[in-house]
């Protein structure tokens, strides 16, 4: 999980730059899926140590949480008549969907070393 943590993070980095690079006012905001970006990519790589893995993969996901909630409520303020532009409103959308494909395969992960860890209980 520690990889797609890092993949989503690696994309969200890259939404950021792209929506920088194409925007006319070149506004830092654009950044703004970058910076969460970032935050998945740490966490990622901190799950990759086994101590910190389920602290982290859960840091993770409220990053995800977050970046999704926040992406989507931005997206729905401007699409109703904010002052942003279609490019900041598909980069708001954007961010939100990466972020809810993310939180869901987190969920999914969790639930599933859940099951396994039942069944080795179980089963020992």
């Amino acid at each position: 999980m520690s990889s797609i943590a890092i993949t989503f993070g690696s994309l969200l980095v890259l939404l950021g730059g792209a929506l920088f690079g194409l925007s006319e006012k070149q506004s830092p905001t654009a950044f703004i899926p970058s910076g969460f970006g970032l935050a998945l990519i740490l966490c990622g790589l901190l799950a990759r140590k086994e101590s910190l893995r389920k602290h982290a993969m859960h840091g993770a996901a409220m990053v995800g949480l977050l970046g999704f909630g926040g992406g989507l409520f931005q997206g729905i303020k401007n699409s109703l008549g904010g002052s942003a532009t279609g490019l900041a409103i598909g980069g708001q959308y954007a961010m939100a969907a990466l972020c809810a494909i993310f939180v869901a395969l987190c969920v999914k992960s969790f639930i599933d070393v859940r099951k396994a860890r039942k069944a080795r209980e179980l089963a020992g």
